[in-house]
């Protein structure tokens, strides 16, 4: 087994990942600058698996203190999920993310390349493809993001197949994700967004456990079957076993290649609002407001690559999805907050 520095693990996908990674043996050294994420999830993750591993509170963007951590550990390979995720608030403040997103993936490169490390499993986002011209989105779909926090993904992906193609050696997987929702099936760590929720399933949840009034639902007049937008929702479970199977398999990689983590299937807001509402065994409330400008009536992902070159796919399906992330929700109505 290796030693895999993972940034970003304490946050929603890095926690998951983290305790995958520690159940199939690996050693873990963990960074995170705790900024949109609580070092609680980490001590759960620690009692979850009942092993050990060395977390650094470091932000990206400190050269120095980054550089250390290779000085100070032997590392095999680097998961990198640090990063700024919003698309409204990279649209408010496209600076922030420029810098947290592409400097610090560049100030990560770089400590690898002076460490020799070449292995590296990258956090992207189907947000790299922009508006889906064809379905199912497979890696050769035309590439234009439309958000600043989309463009600082392919500008990072731009970056790794640069530094990829410069010197032999390097292997690294660029994983697509879809729509992460959900959360370990224990309850004890699940999303956990600060301030106001930017994504469908953890808003529903607070509306599910009372924080707030209702569900807004934009746009109920896309020509989908029940007139709201329709999205690849993957298990956040499924999406931290498929950085397992990246990671242990990157010996298929060689320079730099993408692969779509999603399940191939599209549900719906209303879908997820009436799957949100069976787990939680009380109807959440909704309300249909005018469509946000850049959203799409539908997209989801082939993930055929997926299975053909890491062995993966997706198991878990949007019952299960919504199920879990009530249990973590109800067992934590307050987030990992200590209220």
């Amino acid at each position: 087994m290796s030693t895999i520095l993972v940034t970003g693990g304490a946050g929603f996908i890095g926690s998951h990942t983290c305790l995958v990674l520690l159940e199939a043996g690996h050693d873990l050294v963990v960074i995170d600058n705790l900024c949109n994420s609580s070092e609680e999830s980490l001590r759960r993750v620690e009692g979850l698996s009942d092993k050990s591993f060395v977390f650094e509170k470091i932000d990206l963007l400190d050269q120095p203190a980054l550089e250390q951590v290779f000085v100070t550990h032997s590392i095999d390979a680097v998961i990198h999920f640090a990063g700024l995720k919003a698309v409204g608030e990279s649209v408010e403040d496209p600076l922030w993310y420029w810098r947290n997103n592409v400097a610090g993936t560049l100030n990560l490169v770089d400590a690898m390349n002076r460490a020799d490390v070449r292995d590296l499993v990258f956090s992207s986002s189907s947000t790299v493809y922009g508006m889906p011209e064809e379905l199912p989105v497979t890696e050769a779909h035309p590439l234009g993001p439309v958000s600043p926090y989309g463009k600082t993904k392919l500008a990072v992906e731009d970056l790794l197949r640069d530094v990829a193609a410069s010197k032999p050696g390097w292997r690294v997987a660029l994983l697509r994700y879809f729509n992460p929702v959900g959360a370990h099936p224990s309850g004890e760590i699940g999303e956990d967004p600060t301030g106001i929720p930017n994504n469908l399933m953890p808003f529903v949840m607070q509306v599910a456990v009372g924080r707030r009034e209702r569900v807004a639902v934009f746009g109920s007049d896309y020509d989908t079957p029940d007139g709201t937008g329709i999205r690849d929702y993957i298990h956040v479970m499924d999406l931290a076993e498929g950085h397992l199977a990246a990671v242990e398999r990157l010996e298929r990689f060689e320079g730099c290649e993408a692969v779509n983590l999603g399940t191939g299937q599209g549900y719906s807001v209303l879908d997820v609002v009436r799957a949100a509402s069976g787990a939680a065994g009380r109807e959440i409330p909704y309300e249909l407001v005018p469509r946000r400008p850049g959203d799409v009536a539908a997209v989801w992902s082939d993930p055929g690559l997926a299975k053909a070159k890491l062995g993966w796919q997706a198991l878990r399906g949007l019952d299960e999805m919504c199920r879990d992330s009530w249990h973590f929700q109800s067992r934590n109505p307050h987030g990992f907050a200590k209220t």
